[in-house]
């Protein structure tokens, strides 16, 4: 496969701070650290080891118990929980939050490993009120956390706080008990409805992890997950992880997958764009050494789509100066074919070349992984090999996946 690395500046990594974000914040704006959240202990450091972003509302599900289902990338000796009303119009009651370790290799149920189930508490009281347009961060849960494992992270809300944000496409089987404080059970049987979506729930952090920080992913679909096994973690963040877990520690990372279905860079489209977002769903998440930005064929292919590849071009940068205020590397992914795909024009895929050209040539970012020369079918270029393909020319199965995560040069995520 090929890859393009070009090696630029050299930063010292901080260690990001998670964020209160209000819903309008501007594209440019700073973010507000929680209080009693700075910087840690080198040896007692937080690390993102979970993430999804919050990509709209639903509507409130007062007096319900909620079964989130989130994979570890690295693990700790205790974990703190995040929970969001960022988009929300009126403030969010929760009055229970538990975390507890899913029964082993069972993917598919709601069921609490024996003993595992804990309390989360905030500032000391197990319930919260989260304000309109702002996350809160539980304090540390005394749970050990192994790494490549599932969580149940189960919510209640007692009363209708308005529309419930959430993340839409979550790939990953969810649980909900229609009536009643059910987070404190083990046994999973009250919750008897499947839910497709993560509600409330947007981080986990565990405490002393065996790793040097985490590298988000800041996608859309194809980073989201479309086109994978569901209930597998067979993204292409998860099969990163899945590669930095067998490395030194002091070279290990956690993977944090901030990709939202439909997703643009300048534009609000399944979710708020790639600019408003990116200090909420990145540049403030624990633990941040790195960046992997995979974003753009939406600006193409959407509507109204985006003519001018300056544009695009014009928002890497604003990423990359974003992200080195911080200390924070940024790699860029070139953007896949979609050829066969029903938006395909000749005029939009001569704007993915040339966008490509930039990413490949334009000496901005920290480094670069070639997607796009990864996955494309040699035979036609403007198609991806159909060993990759689920069948809308856009998305990619299993195997897609893991050669996306396989062409990212380990080596190019931390200086």
């Amino acid at each position: 496969m090929t890859r393009v690395i070009k090696a630029r500046h050299l930063f010292t990594a901080l260690v990001a701070v998670l964020a209160l974000v209000p819903p309008a914040a501007s594209a440019d704006a700073g973010s507000t650290p929680l209080p009693g959240h700075g910087h840690d202990d080198d040896q007692a450091r937080w690390t993102g080891t979970w993430e999804t972003a919050p990509s709209g509302t639903a509507p409130a599900l007062p007096g319900a118990s909620i079964r989130n289902v989130v994979h570890t990338s690295v693990g700790g000796s205790a974990a703190r929980v995040r929970v969001s009303n960022r988009l929300g119009t009126a403030p969010l009651q929760l009055d229970a939050v538990t975390v507890a370790l899913q029964e082993w290799n069972r993917p598919m149920s709601p069921n609490a490993a024996p003993g595992s189930l804990r309390v989360a508490t905030f500032a000391g009281r197990r319930s919260v009120t989260v304000p309109v347009g702002q996350d809160m961060v539980s304090d540390p849960v005394d749970l050990p956390i192994p790494a490549d494992a599932n969580l149940l992270i189960s919510v209640h809300t007692p009363a209708d706080s308005g529309p419930a944000t959430y993340h839409r496409s979550a790939f990953q089987a969810n649980f909900l008990a229609r009536e009643g404080d059910r987070t404190a059970d083990e046994p999973g049987s009250a919750y008897t409805v499947t839910l497709d979506n993560w509600y409330y729930v947007t981080g986990v952090d565990v405490l002393g992890a065996p790793a040097a920080g985490s590298v988000v992913a800041l996608g859309d679909s194809l980073t989201d997950g479309t086109g994978s096994t569901s209930s597998a973690n067979r993204r292409w963040p998860d099969l990163l992880a899945a590669r930095l877990r067998t490395l030194p520690a002091h070279r290990r990372l956690g993977v944090l997958n901030a990709g939202i279905s439909g997703n643009r860079l300048l534009l609000e489209n399944g979710g708020p764009s790639a600019l408003t977002r990116l200090d909420a769903d990145a540049l403030s998440r624990a633990g941040v050494r790195a960046v992997i930005v995979l974003e753009g064929i939406n600006d193409i292919k959407g509507t109204p789509e985006q003519t001018d590849p300056l544009a695009i071009e014009d928002a890497y940068r604003r990423i990359v100066e974003r992200a080195h205020a911080r200390g924070i590397r940024v790699v860029g992914a070139t953007i896949t074919p979609y050829g066969g795909y029903s938006a395909y024009t000749e005029r939009r895929e001569a704007i993915r070349l040339t966008v490509n050209a930039f990413i490949r040539n334009a000496d901005l970012f920290d480094a670069v992984v070639d997607f796009d020369a990864a996955v494309r079918d040699p035979a036609d270029p403007h198609r991806i090999l159909p060993a990759y393909d689920p069948g809308d020319h856009l998305h990619f199965n299993d195997s897609g996946m893991r050669a996306l995560a396989d062409d990212i040069d380990l080596d190019e995520l931390l200086p």
